[in-house]
């Protein structure tokens, strides 16, 4: 027992040095635990007070973005409303090459949806690695891009867009022109009405994850606002039925190209612009190339005999000659300056008239050489030849017109069109300006809602107007060269114009041009049109062989379409 007690006093006995030694631990261990504490506290105060508006600007960098809402562009239409540019919507596939993990199977689906090789997909992760957005493919179909969604691939967006579609394919392509990916204007009335077709782009604060995934809407900043709408002067159905008819002549003559333009003489509305050869601008990789100039005004050509026309109006003008008066053409040439002018036959004694429908290059020049050559140069300019701008569209040419030559021989040249060079439309508009009774109006690509506002410049004496348009009939008779223009019920007035192209040694007499502009009906003028029909094969290159015919096919469908009455004239058939 007293073992017992004694082992007892022994468990009891307790050393307060090492009780004193424990407690001090302690209270440094909560020293230190309540100091961290208290810095902690320090520091959320600190950042909840001082460095607010940083970390906020942090975490909406990370988790906010200013996204666009895209605007459709305006539509052009024909002058009755038919579509010939809208916008359809399409949608852009994009990644995010950091979040872009998709399974096997995904890549490969994805990579048939959209027709490019998984390897391709793979690289545009691999080669932007630190980028947070880049385009997979744009233009995507909205069908197509519903079963992308539905892969649910992490790291892979759509993104809405629109897309430029032209319903009426290649038979307007030069004229309307096309877009960019981007949807802006590159070419035609495209880029004309850049700043009236293009939309407001709107713009939305939302909210997304850390894979860029659109979570909800915050707010927005901007409104979308489509482009606006533009009517064109052009009546498609007329402008279809040309663009065959220019496609159907390259076949038969195994010409270069054709160009086609018409004009309401009344108002100036420009009602068909045509060049074939063409392009598909729903065709992106069509967009290149010769084929998409709009020949009509960017093309400078020698407009030939046509121009005779305004050389017997500046004769008029003189008040020298009237339409009865007789130029001897015997023996079928003559020289000036040692340069022999020649015509195609002996047409001995040729009233003013005669000359013009025979295509008299020795009456012309005999004609024009009796007047001072400051009359013939400002005749042309006053009607725009080589020298004017007539419309906004892009890479129109104003063309070249010499100033009064010294030289006689040169002076004789451009009275039968050579020595200056015009744009198809300077020449048509020329024409209209004649059946105007020498008011110049201007020309208009867009239709005009007014016509009583239209103004227009007097520039040639209204008599010499009228009566150049009528010698022009004499044109179209059996014994004139443009006879297979004639359309039966229209009078029709107009000449033929034939001209060699310029090669590297000079003008080569293998390549020509042919050209046919006229006036229908006469009586109460209407369409004034021109087509020009460029290297024809040798065996038929006249224009009135070539393009004549072109003439009378597409201006008796335009007549027909419009509701033009007939002049209750009979036409000379051919």
């Amino acid at each position: 027992m007293i073992k017992s007690i004694a082992h007892k006093d022994s468990f009891l006995n307790t050393d307060t040095s090492e009780i004193g030694s424990k407690s001090w631990r302690l209270m440094i261990v909560c020293f230190f635990f309540l100091l961290f504490t208290v810095l902690i506290i320090g520091r959320l105060i600190q950042l909840h007070i001082s460095h607010t508006d940083f970390l906020q600007a942090q975490g909406n960098a990370r988790t906010l973005r200013i996204i666009d809402i895209p605007s459709y562009r305006g539509m052009l239409t024909d002058r009755r409303g038919t579509p010939l540019a809208i916008s359809s919507p399409v949608h852009a596939a994009w990644i995010n090459p950091q979040h872009f993990k998709p399974e096997a199977s995904q890549l490969e689906q994805l990579a048939k949806l959209l027709g490019m090789p998984a390897e391709s997909l793979q690289e545009k992760t691999t080669q932007h690695p630190n980028r947070g957005f880049v385009y997979l493919k744009r233009g995507i179909p909205p069908d197509v891009a519903k079963k992308i969604k539905d892969l649910k691939i992490e790291g892979l967006g759509l993104k809405r867009e629109f897309r430029r579609y032209y319903p009426t394919g290649r038979q307007s392509a030069q004229l309307l022109g096309f877009t960019d990916i981007d949807d802006q204007g590159q070419a035609g009335l495209e880029m004309t009405f850049q700043e009236v077709l293009k939309p407001v782009i709107g713009k939305k604060r939302v909210l997304e994850d850390r894979t860029g995934n659109w979570v909800q809407d915050i707010d927005h900043l901007q409104t979308p606002h489509s482009g606006q709408d533009i009517v064109l002067s052009i009546d498609v159905r007329i402008q279809g039925f040309a663009y065959r008819e220019l496609e159907n002549a390259i076949e038969r003559y195994g010409a270069k190209s054709a160009t086609l333009v018409m004009l309401d003489v009344r108002t100036g509305e420009v009602i068909a612009m045509v060049t074939a050869p063409s392009f598909n601008p729903n065709n992106r990789q069509e967009c290149q190339g010769s084929s998409t100039r709009n020949r009509a005004v960017t093309d400078l050509i020698e407009p030939g005999s046509t121009v005779k026309a305004f050389s017997i109006a500046s004769a008029l003008s003189s008040r020298l000659f009237t339409p009865e008066t007789l130029i001897d053409t015997s023996p079928g040439f003559y020289y000036v300056a040692n340069h022999q002018v020649r015509d195609h036959h002996n047409y001995g004694l040729l009233s003013l008239k005669e000359v013009l429908s025979k295509s008299s290059n020795v009456g012309i020049s005999k004609m024009t050489l009796a007047v001072p050559p400051e009359q013939l140069i400002e005749t042309f300019r006053k009607l725009g030849l080589g020298d004017s701008i007539n419309t906004p569209f892009p890479g129109e040419r104003r063309g070249m017109l010499p100033a009064p030559p010294k030289n006689p021989f040169i002076h004789a040249t451009i009275a039968f069109g050579y020595g200056l060079a015009v744009t198809p439309l300077q020449i048509v508009h020329a024409y209209a300006t004649l059946a105007t009774n020498g008011e110049m109006r201007p020309i208009s690509l867009v239709k005009i809602k007014d016509p009583s506002q239209i103004k227009g410049e007097q520039v040639l004496p209204e008599d010499v107007a009228k009566s150049t348009l009528n010698m022009l009939t004499e044109v179209l008779t059996q014994k004139g060269t443009g006879s297979r223009a004639n359309i039966p019920g229209y009078k029709t007035a107009g000449k033929t114009g034939t001209t060699r192209v310029v090669g590297p040694q000079g003008y080569d007499p293998n390549r020509h041009i042919g050209i046919f502009a006229g006036i229908t009906p006469v009586d109460n003028p209407r369409l004034a049109t021109i087509v020009v029909v460029e290297e024809p094969n040798e065996a038929n290159y006249y224009g009135g062989l070539v393009a004549a015919p072109i003439y009378k096919n597409v201006v008796s469908k335009a007549l027909h379409i419009l509701n033009v009455p007939p002049d209750n004239t009979l036409a000379k058939s051919s």
